[in-house]
C-alpha cells in the first residue's frame, strides 16, 4: 500500500467524495490546497470517446487562453531572409535553418514551440522523429507552418495552447497556475474544454467528452461536470 506524506494526506482527505462538482468548486478546492512553496499549474484531462489511432477520429487543435497561461513559452522559428527577422522583431528565442535543424539533431532542445515557414519544411521534415513525439513538430492545422510568423510567434508568447490527443483518447494541457484568481482559471478552464468539443472528429462516435478533471501539478485531481464545464 503507497504511503503519502502529511502534506499529500491532507489534500487527498480533502478532495475525497467530491465527484462532478463545477469548475469553480473545482477551482476553489485546488487552490486551498495548494501547499508547496512554488505556483504550481493547474492541469486538465479529458478523456474523449475516440481511438486516435484512426484518423478520423484524431482530436488537435490550438486555443489561445484569455487570461495566458502564466509560463513562459519559448518559441524557435525555421525561417530564412526578411521572415527570420520578422521572426526576432516579434520576440522568437530561437531563429535558424539548417543550423537550427543540427542544433535539434544534437539533442539540444530548448524550445516550447516550433514555428515554420512553408519553404523550409523539408529542413524540418528531416526532424520528424524528434519532434513529432514531444508534439514540437510545426503543422499548418495549429497555424505553425505560416508565413505569418509574427502573428504565430504573438500567438504562442500571449498564451496560446496545442493539444492532440494520446492514444488512449487524452487531452491533457496546462491551463493557468495556482496564483490566477479563481474566476480567470475558470474562464481559461472552459475556453480549453470548448475548444476540444468544437474540434470534435467526424470518426467520434457516442459520447464524445466521457470525463473532464482538474488538478494542480503537485495534488490529486478532481472531476468536473461535464455540463458545466462547456457552458451548457
Amino acid at each position: 500500500m503507497a504511503k503519502y506524506g502529511k502534506r499529500t494526506r491532507a489534500a487527498r482527505e480533502a478532495f475525497a467524495g467530491k465527484e462532478d462538482i463545477t469548475v469553480e468548486e473545482a477551482v476553489a478546492l485546488i487552490k486551498s490546497n495548494s501547499k508547496v512553496k512554488f505556483d504550481e499549474t493547474v492541469e486538465i484531462a479529458m478523456n474523449l470517446g475516440v481511438d486516435p489511432r484512426h484518423a478520423d477520429q484524431m482530436v488537435r487543435g490550438v486555443v489561445s487562453l484569455p487570461n495566458g497561461t502564466g509560463k513562459t513559452t519559448r518559441v524557435a522559428v525555421f525561417a530564412r531572409g526578411p521572415k527570420a527577422e520578422e521572426a526576432q522583431a516579434a520576440g522568437a528565442d530561437i531563429v535558424g535553418a539548417e543550423d537550427l535543424m543540427e542544433t535539434i539533431q544534437s539533442g539540444k532542445i530548448e524550445f516550447d514551440r516550433c514555428i515554420a515557414t512553408p519553404d523550409m519544411m523539408p529542413i524540418v521534415g528531416r526532424l520528424g522523429k524528434i519532434l513529432g513525439p514531444r508534439n514540437l513538430m510545426p503543422n499548418p492545422k495549429v497555424g505553425t507552418v505560416t508565413m505569418d510568423v509574427k502573428e504565430a510567434v504573438e500567438a504562442a508568447k500571449g498564451g496560446q495552447v496545442q493539444f492532440k490527443a494520446e492514444k488512449a483518447g487524452v487531452v491533457h494541457a496546462g491551463v493557468g497556475k495556482v496564483s490566477f484568481d479563481e474566476a480567470k482559471l475558470a474562464e481559461n478552464i472552459r475556453a480549453f474544454v470548448n475548444a476540444v468539443s468544437a474540434a470534435k472528429p467526424t470518426g467520434a462516435k457516442g459520447t464524445y467528452m466521457k470525463r473532464i478533471s482538474v488538478s494542480s501539478s503537485m495534488g490529486p485531481g478532481v472531476s468536473v461536470d461535464v455540463a458545466n464545464a462547456t457552458g451548457n
